[in-house]
């Protein structure tokens, strides 16, 4: 059996089905590239491994190292070394930045971190992250600019250290030096072990990242899986070839989808 194993999952989000039918295997360590264009399920289908409560999975499975997770909290999932990096990190007010961090570290933990382990283990995320540490005493994300939230989301991911990496658009905004920073902390970590599952529409990450494999999603569906050769064919021609050469609808969803911003604590795995 795959690491992840996702079979027939149909998900509907405000009486609007978009996922129908999704199939897809992602083996321990990969680096998976999620690709399609805006509106066709690739946010929600990364939502449903998190638990996100804004979409309700009508059908289908999802396994994670052979534990079924559709019907779990986001709580429960991210206990199971689940992370989420969101695509519009949220602004939480009266939250200092490192007392969450700290929270969602002991979520993860059965001993409480030490303090000395746990300034040592923040600062060391601050400076892969290229942040300074001075962020970490103001409120989570609250007046940050979009890369800085996008870099806040890594250094998230850096000290939680997951077992999946379900990245959302991180490259969105930021500029060569801040994706050549994100995708070499990517690999800091798959190297460890960690898998990823990574939603881009721009080929510059995944050329840092160096993905083994990818699908394309169209319509709710995986219309094709393939290796780095589809990614860089998709950042060549666009999706057209999917419609000239296998017949597939490539035309846009009824609306883009959205994340639900309120439920960026449950998914940080907070009690």
């Amino acid at each position: 059996m795959s690491f992840i194993t996702i079979r027939n999952l149909h998900a509907s989000a405000e009486g609007r089905e978009i996922l129908k039918g999704v199939d897809l295997d992602i083996e321990k360590g990969e680096v998976f590239g999620l690709l399609g264009p805006n509106g066709h399920g690739k946010s929600t289908l990364l939502s449903c491994l998190m638990g996100n409560p804004r979409y309700e999975i009508t059908e289908g499975s999802i396994k994670v190292d052979g534990t079924e997770i559709v019907g779990l909290g986001p709580d429960e999932i991210s206990k199971l070394g689940v992370f989420y990096c969101f695509q519009n990190p949220p602004e939480v007010q009266g939250v200092v930045s490192m007392d969450f961090y700290k929270a969602a570290i002991n979520a993860h933990r059965e001993k409480r971190i030490s303090l000395p382990e746990f300034y040592s283990e923040l600062k060391g995320a601050y400076r892969a992250a290229g942040l300074p540490e001075e962020m970490m005493e103001r409120h989570l994300n609250e007046g940050f600019s979009g890369g800085e939230k996008k870099r806040n989301e890594v250094l998230q991911m850096l000290l939680l250290k997951p077992r999946v990496a379900m990245l959302d658009e991180i490259d969105s905004g930021l500029d060569v030096d801040a994706i050549r920073s994100v995708g070499e902390n990517i690999n800091t970590l798959g190297q460890q072990g960690t898998t990823f599952i990574i939603v881009s529409h721009y080929a510059r990450l995944f050329e840092e990242i160096h993905p083994t494999r990818a699908a394309v999603i169209i319509q709710g569906r995986v219309a094709l899986t393939g290796g780095p050769e589809l990614i860089q064919r998709v950042d060549t021609e666009g999706y057209g070839f999917l419609r000239d050469e296998y017949g597939i609808d490539i035309s846009r969803g009824e609306k883009r989808e959205t994340i639900e911003d309120p439920f960026a604590a449950a998914m940080r795995g907070r009690k």
